[in-house]
C-alpha cells in the first residue's frame, strides 16, 4: 500500500508539472498584455501586473476595425463548419447504412488523408482556386475545406455504436434512409455532432497560412491575418501589444473549448468503442 501511495503521489506531481508547463505560456501571454513596456523588461516572469493597465487593449481596439475582421472570420469558420458537418454525416451514414463494393477500401483511403501534410496540397489547391477566379474571395478559402476525413471517421464510429435493432426495426417499417438518419440517428448522436462542430469551428477560426495565400484585400482579412499584420506594422518590438493581439485572437476558440470540452472528450471516447 505504501508503494502504491508513493507512486500515486509521484504521478500527481508529474501531472501538476505538465499542467503548469502547458498553462504557463497562456498565463504569460495574458499577463504581459496588461503590462507596460517597463514592467515587461523588469518583471518579465511575474504573472501579476503591477500596475494593471489597459493601454494595450485600448490601442488595439482604437487602431483596428476589429468587428469587421471578427465578422469575416466568423462567416468563413461557420460556413466551413456547417459544410464539414453535413458532408461528414452523409458520408458516415453511407458507410454504416449501405453495403457497396470496396466500401472498406474507400473508407481506409479517407483515413490516409490524416497523414498527408497540409503543405503537400497547398499548391494544387492554390492553382485550382486561381483557375476558378476565386483569389481574394472568401469562397476561395472555403471551397477546399468542404469535407474532413476526421469528421467522417468520428461520425462513422459514433453511428456504429447505435443499437442495430433500432435500424432493423425501422427498415421493417419501410422507413426511408433519410427518415432513419433524421428521426433515429441524429437524435442519438447530437452530442457528437455538437463536439465535432466545435472542433471544426476552432480549427477554421485559427487558420492563418491558407487564408493568407487567398485573401489580399485588407477589408477581407480574417482575424489571425489582420492581427499578425498589425503586429508587423507596429515594428514587432511592442511586446505588450503583441501579447494583446495574441490574447484577442485566442480567446474566442479557447472559450468555446472550455465551455464544451465535455462534449469534445466524449466524442473521442465514443469513437473508440467500436472499430
Amino acid at each position: 500500500m505504501k508503494i502504491n501511495k508513493k507512486s500515486s503521489v509521484l504521478w500527481h506531481i508529474l501531472l501538476i508539472v505538465v499542467i503548469l508547463i502547458e498553462v504557463w505560456p497562456l498565463l504569460f501571454m495574458v499577463s504581459t498584455s496588461f503590462k507596460t513596456m517597463d514592467q515587461i523588461f523588469t518583471a518579465t516572469l511575474n504573472p501579476f501586473p503591477a500596475p494593471f493597465v489597459l493601454d494595450n487593449y485600448l490601442h488595439v481596439l482604437e487602431t483596428l476595425p476589429l468587428l469587421n475582421y471578427i465578422s469575416n472570420t466568423f462567416i468563413i469558420a461557420s460556413v466551413i463548419t456547417l459544410a464539414k458537418i453535413c458532408t461528414s454525416l452523409l458520408a458516415a451514414f453511407a458507410f454504416v447504412y449501405y453495403d457497396f463494393r470496396h466500401k472498406e477500401k474507400i473508407f481506409n483511403a479517407l483515413l490516409f488523408t490524416f497523414f498527408i501534410p497540409i503543405t503537400v496540397v497547398i499548391m494544387p489547391n492554390y492553382l485550382l482556386i486561381a483557375k476558378l477566379g476565386l483569389l481574394n474571395n472568401p469562397l476561395g478559402v472555403i471551397l477546399p475545406q468542404l469535407m474532413d476525413g476526421m469528421g467522417i471517421f468520428l461520425m462513422r464510429q459514433t453511428m456504429r455504436g447505435i443499437p442495430k435493432p433500432l435500424i432493423e426495426a425501422a427498415k421493417l417499417e419501410n422507413a426511408s434512409a433519410w427518415l432513419i438518419l433524421h428521426r433515429i440517428m441524429l437524435p442519438l448522436i447530437k452530442p457528437a455532432i455538437f463536439a465535432m462542430g466545435i472542433i471544426f469551428f476552432i480549427d477554421s477560426w485559427n487558420q492563418y497560412f491558407w487564408p493568407l495565400l487567398i485573401l489580399n484585400d485588407k477589408a477581407s482579412y480574417t482575424l489571425p491575418i489582420a492581427l499578425q499584420m498589425f503586429i508587423s506594422a507596429e515594428g514587432g518590438s511592442e511586446w505588450g501589444i503583441a501579447m494583446t493581439v495574441a490574447t484577442l485572437t485566442s480567446l474566442p476558440p479557447l472559450f468555446l473549448y472550455l465551455l464544451f470540452q465535455r462534449f469534445i472528450m466524449n466524442s473521442f471516447i465514443q469513437s473508440g468503442v467500436k472499430g
